[in-house]
């Protein structure tokens, strides 16, 4: 099971955690792999100046945008299995 954590803290939020969140959901929706999948939120990996920051299992990942969403999903979450 991939656990999926993505700050939503003030820098984040500011910089489109809301888009990245609501990108993960989509793409967990699309491939059905709901229960392959533990995704939350909370306020804080302690890197503010490099958000939005998500944490892959245990992999922090920084300056993530909704555009890059997709490929880190099919990377880190499918292990490179594309559908």
């Amino acid at each position: 099971m991939a656990k999926i954590s993505i700050c939503v803290g003030s820098a984040c939020h500011l910089r489109g955690a809301h888009g990245v969140l609501d990108a993960f959901i989509a793409l967990i929706a699309k491939y059905n792999v709901g229960s392959e999948v533990d995704m939350a939120g909370n306020f804080c990996h302690g890197r503010c100046t490099e958000g939005v920051v998500i944490k892959i299992d245990d992999e922090i990942i920084t300056n993530v945008s909704k555009d890059k969403v997709y490929d880190i999903f099919i990377e880190k979450v499918l292990k490179g299995n594309r559908p």
